[in-house]
């Protein structure tokens, strides 16, 4: 059985016109001789509808059950979908993430993929051409609705390529591929053919929209070859694929950014052990995630702690940190939100010296200062103000000469 998965975004379902344009691109995969699993997303608007409804009715709705109501946006794709394709006799069904079942851990509103019934999903491909999965979301142990978090369709497209061991992947979306950069914000953005799955996670996890980060994870854990296009246009798009040698030619591949970020710090905390264990585990249990985090020099026997927190989690941190504020010595408890980080990301990193001489150098000739800088093998991050997010990203994509290739033909 040849098996391929395709995952549909809201905007490529968010009307009749769209749906069939969806369609339009599965018979042609079934033309191929492919059987196809395509996992579609709520209709473009319909998650951020419902969250707003349950906002009437609680101020804190109920996690779990959040998670029951947002999970009816994706159900209500995927039968419209599966009315569209019978319409034209094609064996087709519909299933739910509990019907399959795609296991998951607890985290309603973030659960994790913990287990796939593939053998259940190939027993239905062997009645049926096409399967018309809701992604986003599972169930736990429990048999309750779980749902991945945002752009976990992604995730639940790329989990069931895995598990079914399916030729591609391909993510549709309403952008033709993956960019060196936002064209909205630097219109010499190109289109890249190819990227590397730790390239990929960089970016997606620095802020990049086009992939969720959990599905890039999955992908390089298994090595599902992904292919990010646009459902408007035939021309190809981006493959997200292992790394290769032609790939660390280039110094860096792109510039990320990432506006949804608050800076806090803990002034005058004890420096010993332990102190930062008393920070960070509180913090950890309710699953918020810490990303740069820097320590000052001791000063008597003190040290300032600084780091940042998504800043939808900044509110429950800061009333994380004023409970243990005493226990660490603290004297202050700082925080600011008009912070953003930008990136530069590429496998060339790797084996080009002077990349952060490059980058700190545009910076400062454009007086941005950097707040916090961090590093990894393939990425270098800077903290700055929000409001030069802008002009920080066109200045790096220039200063690394992203713009220098001829640019992608487009739709």
């Amino acid at each position: 059985m040849r098996l391929m998965v395709q995952k549909y975004g809201g905007t490529s379902v968010a009307n009749l016109e769209c749906m069939q344009k969806v369609r339009e691109k599965v018979l042609h995969v079934l033309d191929r001789g492919f059987k196809v699993v395509v996992v579609l997303s709520a209709m473009s608007g319909e998650t951020n509808r419902l969250i707003e409804m349950a906002g009437k009715w609680s101020k804190r709705p109920d996690p779990c059950e959040m998670d029951v109501l947002l999970a009816t946006g994706e159900q209500v794709s995927v039968s419209l979908f599966t009315i569209l394709l019978k319409e034209l006799g094609i064996k087709a069904r519909s299933v739910l993430g509990f019907q399959i079942p795609i296991q998951t851990d607890k985290s309603f509103g973030k659960a994790r993929i913990l287990d796939i019934d593939a053998e259940k999903i190939k027993a239905t491909l062997n009645r049926h051409d096409v399967l018309v999965v809701a992604g986003f979301q599972g169930c736990d142990c429990e048999q309750r609705i779980t749902t991945l978090g945002r752009g976990g369709s992604d995730t639940s497209a790329v989990a069931l390529a895995a598990a079914l061991d399916a030729e591609l992947c391909e993510i549709y979306t309403d952008v033709e591929g993956v960019y060196t950069t936002d064209p909205n914000i630097c219109p010499q953005a190109r289109k890249l053919k190819r990227i590397a799955y730790e390239e990929m996670l960089e970016m997606a996890s620095m802020g990049a929209k086009v992939l969720q980060i959990r599905s890039v994870e999955f992908a390089k854990k298994y090595n599902v070859p992904v292919h990010v296009r646009s459902t408007f246009c035939d021309q190809p798009g981006t493959l997200v694929v292992q790394e290769d040698k032609s790939m660390e030619s280039a110094m860096v591949s792109g510039v990320a950014y990432d506006k949804d970020q608050a800076r806090i710090t803990l002034v005058d905390v004890y420096d010993e052990p332990g102190v930062a264990a008393m920070i960070f585990e509180p913090i950890a249990r309710a699953n918020i995630v810490v990303d740069m985090i820097v320590q000052n020099p001791s000063r008597g026997g003190k040290t300032d702690m600084t780091f940042t927190v998504p800043r939808g989690n900044l509110e429950e941190t800061l009333n994380i940190l004023k409970k243990i504020k005493e226990q660490i010595g603290a004297s202050a408890l700082l925080y600011d939100a008009d912070v953003a980080k930008v990136s530069v990301i590429g496998v060339g990193m790797r084996n080009h010296s002077g990349v952060a001489a490059i980058a700190f150098s545009a910076l400062k000739n454009e007086n941005i200062n950097i707040m916090i800088i961090s590093t990894s093998e393939i990425k270098i991050s800077c903290l700055i103000e929000e409001k030069y997010t802008e002009l920080a990203v066109r200045t790096l994509h220039e200063a690394f000469g992203l713009d220098q290739e001829s640019s992608a033909k487009k739709c």
